[in-house]
C-alpha cells in the first residue's frame, strides 16, 4: 500500500507542476486575475498533499496502523474535491463547482488529524 501512495504522491505532484506550467503560459492572458488566482489556489493545495501522500507511504513504513491508510485515501478524496472542484470552476466559470470544494477540505483536515492521532498514539 505504500508503493501506492508514494506513486500516487508522485504523479501528483508532476500533475500539479504541469498545471502551473499550463497556468502561467496558457491561462494567464485568458482568465480573469480571480479565476487565475482560483487555479494556482488548487495546484498549492495538490502539491502540498501529493507531498503529504509521499509522507504518507513513509509513515505506513513505520506505523502499521490502518488510520495512516486512511488518511492517505483521504488526501487523494481531498485533492479530487478541492483541487478538482477549483480547476473546473476558475476553468468554466460555473460557480456552483465551488460548494464542493469545502468537502475536499475537510477530507484534507480529517486525514491530517488521523495521522496526527497515530503519530501521537504510536
Amino acid at each position: 500500500m505504500e508503493r501506492l501512495f508514494a506513486f500516487i504522491g508522485a504523479v501528483s505532484a508532476f500533475l500539479a507542476v504541469a498545471a502551473g506550467a499550463f497556468g502561467t503560459h496558457s491561462l494567464r492572458q485568458r482568465l480573469p486575475a480571480d479565476m487565475l488566482n482560483t487555479f494556482e489556489v488548487g495546484i498549492r493545495y495538490q502539491m502540498y498533499h501529493a507531498l503529504g501522500l509521499l509522507g504518507i507511504a513513509w509513515a505506513m513504513t513505520r506505523w502499521s496502523h490502518g488510520a495512516v491508510a486512511l488518511a492517505g485515501w483521504l488526501f487523494i478524496i481531498g485533492t479530487i474535491l478541492f483541487s478538482g472542484s477549483l480547476y473546473a470552476l476558475s476553468l468554466s466559470g460555473v460557480r456552483w463547482l465551488g460548494a464542493i470544494t469545502p468537502f475536499g477540505g475537510l477530507a484534507f483536515l480529517i486525514g491530517w488529524l488521523l495521522l496526527a492521532w497515530v503519530i501521537w498514539h504510536s
